[in-house]
Parts: C-alpha cells; sequence; structure tokens
C-alpha cells in the first residue's frame, strides 16, 4: 500500500487501544513510542509494540513512531522493533535531512530490510523549518516514503504561547512551515502528508480542513483519534465526479496522443490536467484497493 490517506497515532503502551487498532480501517497505524508513552513506561510499549507488529492481524500498514536521535532512547526503540519488520519508523523532531540519513544508516547497520520506510516529523525544530528545502535539493534519502509537519513542538520550541490566530487559523510561522513540507515532499518525490487536527470532536472542521489539504496537494493526514479515520478517508479519496471528469481527460489525449491541448466542456485542457488527471484516477484506484 502506498501513500496511506489515514495515519492514526496509536499509543504503544495502551493494550486496549492496540486491541482495538485494527478494527477502525486506518490506513496506516503509528504505533507511538514517543511523546505518548511515559519514560518508565517504555520498555512495556516497546514490548507490546514489537508484539503488535509481528502479529500483523490487519491490513494497515504498520510504522513505529520511535523517540528521537538524541533522547538516548532511539536504539533501544529499533532494536526492540526491527526484528518484527514493520513497515516503516517515524523520526520525531529531526533537525533536517541529514537526521533522517543518520536514521536510514542506523536502519542499514542493523541489517533492516529496505523495505522499511522513514516519514519524518519534519518542522518540530526552528533548524528542521529552515532544513526543508534540502530534502527536495540534497541527495536523494531510499528510504524516504513521505514527510509530514507538526505545530506543536514547533511552537513550544520558539516559546510562542498559541500557534492559531484568534478565528482558529494557522499563524504565519506554521502555515510557512506547512507549505514548505508541501514543496519539500513534492520536491522529494514522496507524499505530503497534512498534520492532525487536534479536536477530535470537531468532524466538520476535520472534513473542511482534510479536503482543503488534498486540494492543495496533501494526500494523507494524520489522526489522533479512531473516529477522525472515517472522515479522512473519505476527504483523500477522489469523489465520482473528479474520477468521470479525469477519465474523459486522459481519454480525449488517448484519442490523439499528438495534442498539446483539448477542449472539454468549454475549458482547454493541457498537459498539466492531463498529469493531474491521472493522479485522481491513481488515488482513486488505490482507495478502491484498500476498500
Amino acid at each position: 500500500m502506498t501513500n496511506p490517506r489515514s495515519l492514526l497515532f496509536v499509543p504503544g503502551d495502551s493494550e486496549k487501544k492496540l486491541a482495538k487498532a485494527d478494527s477502525v480501517r486506518a490506513d496506516a497505524l503509528i504505533l507511538d513510542l514517543e511523546d505518548a508513552v511515559a519514560l518508565e513506561r517504555k520498555p512495556v510499549a516497546r514490548a507490546l509494540v514489537r508484539e503488535f507488529v509481528a502479529a500483523r492481524a490487519g491490513t494497515s500498514l504498520l510504522y513505529v513512531r520511535v523517540n528521537p536521535l538524541d533522547s538516548g532512547l532511539i536504539n533501544g526503540d529499533l532494536e526492540a522493533v526491527l526484528s518484527a519488520n514493520p513497515d516503516g519508523i517515524m523520526l520525531p523532531k529531526p533537525d533536517g535531512p541529514d537526521d533522517v540519513r543518520a536514521l536510514a544508516q542506523l536502519l542499514d547497520d542493523a541489517g533492516a530490510p529496505r523495505s522499511i520506510k522513514i516519514i519524518p516529523v519534519a518542522s518540530e525544530t526552528p533548524a528542521a523549518v529552515f532544513n526543508l528545502g534540502g530534502y527536495a535539493n540534497g541527495q536523494k534519502i531510499e528510504r524516504l516514503a513521505g514527510i509530514t509537519w507538526g505545530a506543536e513542538d514547533l511552537s513550544a520550541a520558539v516559546g510562542a504561547s498559541t500557534n492559531r490566530e484568534p478565528n482558529g487559523e494557522w499563524s504565519f510561522t506554521y502555515k510557512l512551515a506547512r507549505s514548505l513540507t508541501l514543496l519539500a515532499a513534492h520536491g522529494a518525490g514522496v507524499q505530503a502528508i497534512e498534520t492532525l487536527h487536534a479536536d477530535f470532536r470537531d468532524m466538520e472542521g476535520l472534513r473542511a480542513s482534510s479536503r482543503a489539504a488534498r486540494a492543495e496537494g496533501f494526500s494523507g493526514r494524520l489522526a489522533i483519534h479512531p473516529d477522525q479515520v472515517a472522515v479522512i478517508n473519505e476527504a483523500f479519496t477522489p469523489s465520482a465526479e473528479e474520477v468521470a471528469f479525469a477519465r474523459r481527460i486522459v481519454a480525449a489525449f488517448d484519442a490523439d496522443p499528438s495534442l498539446g491541448a483539448v477542449a472539454i466542456d468549454g475549458k482547454m485542457i493541457d498537459q498539466p490536467h492531463l498529469k493531474q488527471a491521472r493522479n485522481i484516477i491513481a488515488q482513486a484506484e488505490a482507495a478502491e484497493g484498500r476498500n
């Protein structure tokens, strides 16, 4: 499964939440060893996550969010979970692509299969925001599967009392981090993943912001509560109308590959529209396969 629409955080030390996780039908589960787990519970979480990944009872991709590189905990995290062969590792608080490369080297040194990918939360430190361009401009990171961003740790790092405007929109600093993450991901040729919607009771806000994120170029979103998963999956799945129009575009160009542009419903459609149409069809087919 590529480009999961929904990526649900599950506390790694909660047997109850782990037991229910497979029934939620998230495209990916992020089994958390970091923020959701107190220091004294880390050994318990590692053991539970290793057992959960090894069992693989559901169809979701299984990522493990380890502790940061400088925490002194990441080696123990990797030693515990890599033998179970998760689909990937989520890296919190990297300062840039070099930290992701350092994690990739740790995976290589441990003999981890190349199938184990990495998703960094790439905006949680001030330095990280300045280094987002490095994902697109630097040497390719083969294990990189996607890039996501977060506002809470960044706002704490800069001493902000809030990361929102009075109307609920992101403040400028966080809009900047979000936009740079989107561009960094597409520049690197990997999935752009929207951050979480913290108010898990606000389904309309989640739906509206998820649809807006997809329209901008994000193809998936983090979830903090199981109830958010269905809304996110729907928002990041092209509608039947979108797919039908996309197929018309592809069919028009297939009928005459020499054309640079075609007219459909009074609109001129050119090569960028054709690329977008093919992306929509691919997204719809991937969603159908998951369902």
